[in-house]
């Protein structure tokens, strides 16, 4: 049996052997370092899933679509994308609520709830571009992607079980899947 290609994009520090680890700063474990937003450099059609895991965020508004776009580019046809990204409507309902354990900003650089809401949301300003299920999935559907759909925390309707083994961050993850 061939092993899939798996691609890892905004894999950060976190680069696993078996994946084609893409980031755009070169690390240990990159096997791809380049930005998104200038193309991959991979085939068409060449990969059989991909994650991105708390990366798309971090790119301006105006450059997520063609992201997205290139990510599909490189997915054969019903290759499965997989996103983790930082859930702002669970983030605005523990706001709401008064929940002040929900917010992982440390007191020393937010004391009120109003002042870990906006840290938590901008992340000390690596996220570019907030992100709710709403916005995932118009931005993935214009992208071309299709049967986009609303994921739990370590589970899949892929069937690759592996595309589940970079999440993190359940508290405030929104997880989405889509297919190529």
């Amino acid at each position: 049996m061939i092993a899939p290609n798996r691609l890892h994009w905004g894999c950060g520090s976190n680069a696993r052997p078996g994946w084609i680890n893409s980031d755009r700063q070169a690390a240990a474990g990159v096997d791809l370092c380049g930005d998104i937003r200038d193309g991959l450099a991979l085939p068409d059609r060449s990969v059989d899933y991909a994650v991105a895991i708390h990366a798309l965020q971090d790119l301006p508004w105006t450059d997520i679509p063609g992201a997205l776009t290139e990510l599909r580019r490189v997915l054969k046809p019903g290759g499965v994308l997989r996103l983790a990204l930082p859930d702002m409507d669970r983030a605005i309902a523990a706001y709401r609520c008064g929940d002040l354990a929900y917010f992982v900003v440390p007191d020393e650089h937010a004391v009120t709830i109003g002042a870990k809401l906006v840290a938590q949301l901008i992340w000390y300003g690596s996220t570019r571009t907030p992100m709710n299920w709403d916005y995932a999935r118009e931005v993935l559907e214009a992208a071309g992607f299709r049967e986009v759909r609303r994921c739990a925390f370590g589970r899949t309707q892929s069937p690759f079980a592996d595309i589940v083994s970079f999440d993190d961050r359940e508290r405030e993850t929104l997880f989405v899947e889509a297919l190529a």
